[in-house]
């Protein structure tokens, strides 16, 4: 739906009136914003955005279309977009639709023309907000603000909810290349398989990327993904040389069957995490993981690496982080810090073969300076007789 009547409603008050975009409808979640110039589809469809409403900072979202090749979950998981504009025009020989089409398909409701800066501006002096999108005939400002404001404080709190159980695969399976005409997926679908010879990982699904996916099989490892619940003794069933810990929404500390399991894995197998199994990693080892005010969402965000002293421009998507000091009182040396505010971006334990980062080095979207780190981690594996 375009050209019709579109309001954003903050819980503290704050009304932005626009254009929707997309579906009609109401729907609320946590706001946040994204600085990536493109990558828009990878957005829409990364689980960690689960029960959020993002704002793209940058000015024009759409210009090249949709893709199923570009798509990291089998449909979006954001609960609704927000742009300065949205194109309405697609133009890029790979698109198969237009962005309005596509959140159109899949119910996501979406408002533009507004004052993205000022909403960013408001968001990070704030802090993340509760929200409403409303989108449709017969809105008015004045008369909705009072509903739309107070349906915006009645949005549930996602740092109470498990969100984690939401994006999860109901089921083992084992990644075999692109799904048809899918360009990736999660699905077990036919296609070509990578890695047969090669070590085995087990990657426990809390909401991960197929881009994730594509990295750790262009390893040459067999990749088996496995639901967030599975145990400790399941895991290791499988005889895997290492653990892979994924991405996922949420505040970790509600994902206390996760935290179990990799507190049975730690000492038994290399474990690498990256975003939410970063810091599940942490809660694990008996640290301690803290909300940020408005969180780290975006393709250019500059870590240093501790080792190298090299600074790596890196795609981020959390709103947590580990704490310091506990980490390293659990035993973890500090490996990257994030220059923007100094928070941990990644650790290594100083005698368990285990490692992990709080960015994606996948880079869907995003530049491609820490893809060295899929090897680092099959380094870590061995080789073990079986």
């Amino acid at each position: 739906m375009e050209h019709a009547k579109a309001l954003l409603a903050l819980e503290d008050g704050t009304l932005f009136e626009g254009e929707g975009f997309g579906a009609a409808g109401e729907v609320g979640g946590e706001v946040v914003f994204n600085t990536s110039m493109t990558g828009y589809q990878e957005i829409l469809t990364d689980p960690s955005y689960s029960g959020q409403l993002v704002a793209m900072t940058y000015t024009e979202i759409g210009n090249y279309g949709v893709n199923a090749a570009d798509a990291e979950a089998d449909k979006p998981h954001v609960r609704g977009f927000i742009a300065r504009e949205f194109s309405r025009r697609a133009s890029s020989h790979r698109a198969e639709m237009s962005l309005a089409e596509y959140m159109e398909r899949h119910a996501i409701v979406g408002i533009h023309r507004i004052d993205t800066r000022a909403l960013t501006r408001l968001l990070r002096e704030k802090g993340s907000q509760r929200g409403v999108i409303a989108s449709g005939p017969g809105l008015d400002a004045t008369r909705d603000r009072d509903r739309l404001v107070a349906a915006a404080r009645a949005v549930p709190d996602l740092s109470a909810i498990d969100t984690v159980l939401g994006v999860t695969t109901p089921r083992r399976y084992e990644w075999r290349g692109e799904p048809e005409g899918a360009g990736g997926g999660a699905s077990g679908a036919p296609g070509h398989a990578r890695g047969a010879a090669g070590p085995t990982i087990a990657a426990l699904d809390y909401g991960v990327k197929r881009n994730i996916l594509r990295s750790l099989a262009a390893t040459g490892a067999r990749v088996v993904v496995l639901p967030a619940k599975t145990t400790a003794e399941e895991v290791l069933d499988l005889d895997p040389d290492g653990v892979f810990l994924s991405n996922g929404p949420g505040d970790p500390r509600m994902a206390t069957y996760a935290i179990e399991t990799i507190r049975g894995l730690m000492e038994k197998r290399p474990i690498f995490g990256i975003c939410l199994g970063h810091q599940l990693t942490a809660l694990a080892s008996g640290a301690e993981t803290f909300k940020l005010k408005f969180g780290h969402h975006g393709a250019n965000h500059p870590v240093l690496n501790q080792a190298t002293g090299k600074i790596e421009i890196t795609t981020q998507n959390h709103n947590y982080a580990v704490e310091p000091e506990s980490a390293r009182r659990a035993g973890y040396a500090i490996t990257h810090w994030n220059l923007y505010d100094g928070t941990v971006e990644g650790m290594r334990h100083r005698e368990l073969p285990l490692f992990s980062v709080q960015y994606h080095p996948e880079a869907a979207p995003g530049p491609h300076d820490s893809h060295y780190l899929w090897g680092q981690f099959l380094s870590h594996l061995g080789v073990r007789d079986r």
